[in-house]
């Protein structure tokens, strides 16, 4: 036998590379492995990445700062099923990291990850694929990029896989998409409902609240709700409810059933099957506060249909919304009173409700939480609106003070409901007068400078509900209220601005109230409103006129007209035609002014002695208990007359010269020194000089200003009282009053030497005489049109005779007057139409032209 000689082995090629095995320690020489070429090392390398990242969010973080994601994102599209596998895998961990997610976002991943959801593909690629498409499904940008990529149609098949992660992972993403309320009719489309419903009997808990609460927002939409019902949906909800086993899926069950019941329809076949009874019993028994304000939730989304309402009614829903009040969960207690609202849509449920609910809702009240509180306000707002019985229940339950109290809630809900609540109770006297004195008017004043227009809107119509009272209307001037109130007629809310304009009406009722609210501007503003079209309303122009009735000084100045229903009272001037933007200046404004050349102001101011005694003595209560004697006490209306009679001669000397600077205790001794002897002068020294150390201590804030008397009005008026009063017909009135205004005015003036008429010099002299361009219309003895119409119409208001003053061009002025003819000779008894006609009061004293003829205009123009 030979001896064996050894084989040499072959030298390996010169070209190959030899196998290295290597171990590495960081993450960083793993992510470089990514961009290996070789497929067993990337997928390695996918595989130690994914053990990395599932350690911990700071490694994800760790992982994203090496530029691990744009190397995963190129590798879930490579053709090797393993990498991409493995890759896809990472990701889907990764993914959970909010810095991930946004990456990916820039890096447009959805696309591939919806085509990694194929059929064909393996389950773990579709398990972390749907987990990757879940974590970024939560931002708005990526649903829309979802939808729009085609991803609901495959997500929707994947939830009949076998795999329940795959279940899960879908169906979270399916419930994030459908949050957009544009997904609804897709997933409609691609018949959800079914495989839903199916997952609804799933063995695990998760799965099924996803199904549950996808099922709810779904089930917003009408069409979905008639698909649910004919796959007998209502079935597997109410058999949910039914399952003990099941009390962790309840709420979201009943949550889903709420919407379902907004139907009549289904409505209707709940109650047919008696699940509704079953639904209302479930949550009469249930203790869990959730599934309590889920029902009640349900049951107000019901009750926004009539029909619906009908069949609660039915079922006596009123009796479980009651006894959900009592639920100590300030949820369930928002709910039932959001509930008991939208039943008082139903009349029987109101009167129900009312009954028993009103006593627990005011106790509600006084919540410490707000959103309870605007949730019972609002409720009792709804049960006391048109329903007197329910008002005063309200009223007996003791609301009146919760409700003025919950005006200065912090929720405006709750602030504007308190409003309409309050002025539901308004509509009876008693109530009214019983908030009335717990100083609603000054509880209003803060709403209505809210900037929510529910709130003002509701605010501003209280002011017109209590507004109707002298003293409501007081106590809102002191608490400044009518500011906010004029600045609500700028709203753009119509809404608002009509409350606003009907408040405005209201409160000028007086006129101190009109006065003020013109001087916060207004009348400018409703004058605005009425030009236009769109903002004009049905309260507007009357609040305008309002305005101007109560405010006669500026009505005339304004409009240059005031009818026969317009009374001239003490206190009113004519400062001639005001022009437009120019701001109207109040009397004392005027008096306070330098003497000019301009158009003197004529003012009225014929109160009589005891008047101005017993006005002062409402401004000084310690001047009424030691001076006023029993002797100027007011008298009656008819006794006022005879006891002004008197010539006030000596008043008239003292008034010229200085009743500009005239002060209190001067006017007072004017008033009270006739008669009085020795004694009474050293009495009223004592009380004048106890006076003025009172009033050094008075806020010149709080001083009102009076104007000076005029006694020579007073005796004209006097004068007419007694010679024209008596006459026994009207048209012999206004002749004896024509005439009696000329003489007092500079008698009659003939047509060609009217010219001549020095009037102006004879005013002029006046106003230097008093140093005032403001003139007692008494001190005027050479008047022309307008002094004339002037005084004849403030005589003629004060002893009954109708008549209107109008204001022509260039000092032209003139009276109105309607009378009717006497019957034809022959009918007797013939009741003929009166007739207008102008009073002549300068050149036929007494003369009555007939209205619309050539004298008339003749008259009237120059």
């Amino acid at each position: 036998m030979g001896k064996k000689v050894k084989k040499e082995v072959e030298p390996p090629p010169k070209d190959v590379f030899d196998p290295l095995l290597v171990e590495s320690k960081t993450a960083a020489t793993v992510v470089l492995m990514l961009s290996s070429p070789e497929e067993e090392v990337l997928a390695k390398a996918c595989d130690a990445l994914y053990k990395f990242a599932s350690k911990g969010d700071e490694n994800k973080v760790t992982l994203l700062g090496l530029g691990a994601v744009e190397h995963l994102y190129k590798l879930i599209s490579h053709e090797d099923p393993t990498v991409r596998r493995n890759a896809i895998v990472v990701l889907g961990i990764m993914a959970s990291n909010h810095d991930v997610k946004k990456l990916l976002r820039e890096l447009d991943v959805t696309n591939s990850l919806i085509s990694q959801l194929a059929p064909e593909e393996d389950v773990v690629i579709h398990e972390f694929a749907t987990l990757c498409l879940a974590h970024m499904a939560v931002d708005y940008t990526t649903k829309i990029q979802i939808f729009e990529q085609g991803g609901l149609e495959p997500l929707v098949r994947l939830l009949g896989s076998p795999d329940p992660d795959v279940k899960k992972n879908s169906l979270e993403c399916i419930y994030l998409l459908v949050q957009d309320f544009q997904s609804h009719a897709a997933v409609r489309a691609l018949n959800v409902i079914p495989p839903l419903l199916e997952l609804l009997k799933s063995e695990y808990p998760v799965i099924q609240l996803l199904a549950l609460k996808t099922l709810e927002e779904i089930s917003k939409d009408g069409e979905t709700r008639i698909i649910l019902g004919e796959n007998k949906g209502l079935d597997c909800l109410l058999q949910i409810l039914e399952t003990n086993e099941f009390s962790d899926l309840h709420v979201e069950a009943l949550a889903v059933l709420g919407n379902c019941l907004e139907d009549a329809h289904t409505l209707q076949l709940i109650q047919q099957t008696g699940g509704l009874k079953k639904l209302l019993s479930f949550v009469g028994d249930s203790t869990v506060p959730d599934i309590q304000k889920n029902a009640a939730k349900a049951i107000t989304r019901a009750a926004y249909d009539s029909e619906n309402r009908k069949i609660l009614k039915e079922e006596e829903v009123e009796k479980c919304l009651i006894n959900l009040l009592e639920i100590n969960s300030d949820g369930v207690k928002i709910a039932a009173s959001e509930a008991i609202s939208a039943m008082c849509e139903n009349s029987a449920s109101k009167r129900a409700l009312g009954l028993q609910g009103i006593p627990q809702l005011v106790q509600l009240l006084s919540s410490d939480n707000e959103e309870v509180k605007e949730a019972a306000v609002t409720a009792l707002a709804n049960l006391t609106a048109a329903s007197p019985s329910n008002a005063r229940a309200a009223a007996e339950a003791e609301v009146i003070e919760p409700l003025v109290n919950t005006l200065n809630a912090q929720r405006d809900g709750a602030i504007a409901n308190a409003a309409a609540a309050l002025t539901n109770l308004a509509a009876q006297e008693p109530f009214r007068v019983n908030i009335q004195s717990r100083g609603i008017m000054h509880a209003l004043a803060e709403p209505l400078r809210s900037t929510n227009s529910q709130v003002q809107s509701k605010a501003a119509f209280a002011v017109a509900a209590f507004g109707c009272d002298a003293g409501a209307r007081m106590e809102l001037r002191n608490a400044g209220g009518l500011g906010p109130l004029v600045e609500l007629l700028h709203s753009k809310n119509k809404e608002v601005r009509r409350n606003a304009c009907l408040a405005v009406m209201v409160c000028a009722s007086d006129e101190l109230t009109a006065v003020e609210l013109c001087r916060l501007g207004a009348l400018d503003i409703l004058e605005e409103i009425n030009l236009s079209i769109v903002r004009k309303n049905n309260y507007s122009e009357a609040a305008l006129e309002k305005l101007l009735d109560n405010n006669l000084s500026q009505k005339y100045s304004r409009m240059g007209y005031l009818s026969s229903s317009n009374i001239i009272t003490d206190g009113f001037y004519d400062c001639g035609q005001i022009k437009p933007g120019v701001k109207f200046l109040s009397l004392e404004e005027l008096s306070m002014q330098e003497l000019t050349d301009q158009r003197a102001i004529i003012f009225i101011n014929a109160k009589p002695k005891e008047d101005l005694a017993v006005e002062e003595k409402a401004q000084d209560s310690f001047f009424e208990q030691t001076i006023l004697s029993p002797s100027i006490s007011r008298k009656s209306s008819r006794d006022r007359a005879s006891s002004s009679m008197v010539s006030p001669t000596e008043e008239k000397q003292e008034l010229s010269g200085q009743w500009s600077s005239l002060s209190k205790s001067s006017t007072r001794e004017k008033g009270l020194r006739k008669g009085k002897g020795k004694k009474e002068d050293e009495k009223m020294k004592e009380v004048a000089q106890i006076i003025s150390k009172v009033q050094d201590e008075i806020n010149l804030e709080n001083s009102h200003w009076l104007p000076p008397p005029d006694f020579i009005l007073l005796d004209y008026i006097n004068d007419a009282s007694t010679t024209i009063l008596p006459l026994t017909t009207t048209r012999g009135q206004v002749v004896a009053l024509a005439q009696l205004v000329a003489d007092k005015m500079g008698g009659p003036i003939e047509r060609d030497k009217l010219h001549d008429f020095s009037w102006e010099l004879h005013v002029s002299e006046v106003e230097f005489e008093l140093k005032s361009n403001v003139v007692p219309i008494g001190k005027v003895k050479k008047g022309t049109f307008y002094h004339r119409a002037l005084l004849f119409k403030v005589i003629a208001d004060r002893i009954g005779i109708p008549c209107s003053l109008v204001r022509g061009e260039y000092n032209r002025a003139w009276n109105e007057v309607e009378l009717v003819d006497d019957s034809p000779q022959g009918i007797a008894g013939l009741l003929l139409p009166p007739k207008k006609y102008i009073v002549d009061l300068v050149f036929e004293p007494g003369f009555l032209i007939k209205q619309g003829s050539a004298e008339a205009d003749q008259y009237k123009h120059i």
